[in-house]
């Protein structure tokens, strides 16, 4: 059974990989047996480094997901994957009645586009060469939830949840699993003005069941499942991670 949770022999794909859940994902891909490719924009020298003290093997491949289909072009370059993360993303806040469409393309762009066109990049090769994939999308709360101030990033999250699932339907019997896991409240760069705010981090820690933020390695351990044999017959599916959020 024990097997069943490796990933030895495979070759993964992580997104946004330089800080917070994306590197958190790449190092737990990595302990699992993974050889990851940790990819970003800027570099992602952190995150190999506790890659490499942890044991496990990495290399880094730069991927500027601002121009989606610039990015996406960039896949080939990657090699043969048999798991790809989606988890590179932005976001941006404002009252939606002063949203800025500049804003708004932005968001849509990193958080929908560019996860669509890897996806079908990875789909595309995975079948053409008749092999087996592993897809997680990072999707959120706010693929549930509708948020405040945050328009397009509520918008695009939905739409990742809807992604996930269509490509669940149309590539699950073709050998590629498709899930996307949903994080509550992490302790990351994104989250640093919720949780400098003592007001609304009270408000938000008094609704967590678990009574604290999430760590980017409670997102790595449930995205490190999907992509094992013990997750053969998960696909479709939005996994929330919330410590609890979405259930009070």
């Amino acid at each position: 059974m024990a097997d069943r949770f490796r990933l030895d022999g495979r070759r993964a794909l992580v997104t946004g990989a330089n800080t917070g859940i994306g590197q958190a994902i790449a190092l737990g891909l990595a302990e699992a047996g993974a050889h990851v490719l940790a990819a970003g924009r800027s570099s992602c020298a952190e995150t190999l480094a506790l890659i490499a003290d942890a044991g496990g093997g990495a290399e880094e491949f730069r991927l500027d997901l601002s121009d989606p289909a610039t990015g996406a072009e960039r896949l080939g370059a990657a090699g043969d994957l048999d798991i790809l993360v989606n988890n590179a993303g932005i976001i941006r806040r404002k009252d939606s009645a002063e949203f800025s469409e500049a804003d708004w393309d932005a968001v849509m762009d990193v958080n929908l586009k560019a996860v669509f066109l890897l996806c079908r990049g990875f789909g595309r090769a995975a079948i053409a060469r008749g092999a087996r994939g592993r897809i997680v999308n990072i999707a959120s709360l706010l693929s549930f939830q509708g948020g405040i101030r945050v328009p397009s990033y509520t918008a695009a999250k939905h739409g990742v949840a809807g992604l996930t699932k269509v490509l669940a339907n149309e590539w699950t019997g073709r050998g590629i699993n498709v899930n996307a896991v949903a994080p509550g409240y992490v302790a990351t760069a994104n989250t640093a003005a919720l949780r400098d705010d003592p007001v609304r981090s009270r408000e938000i820690l008094d609704r967590i069941p678990a009574g604290r933020w999430g760590d980017p390695s409670d997102i790595a351990g449930a995205v490190t499942f999907l992509c094992t044999p013990a997750a053969d017959y998960v696909s479709g599916a939005v996994l929330n991670v919330d410590g609890g959020w979405l259930a009070r």
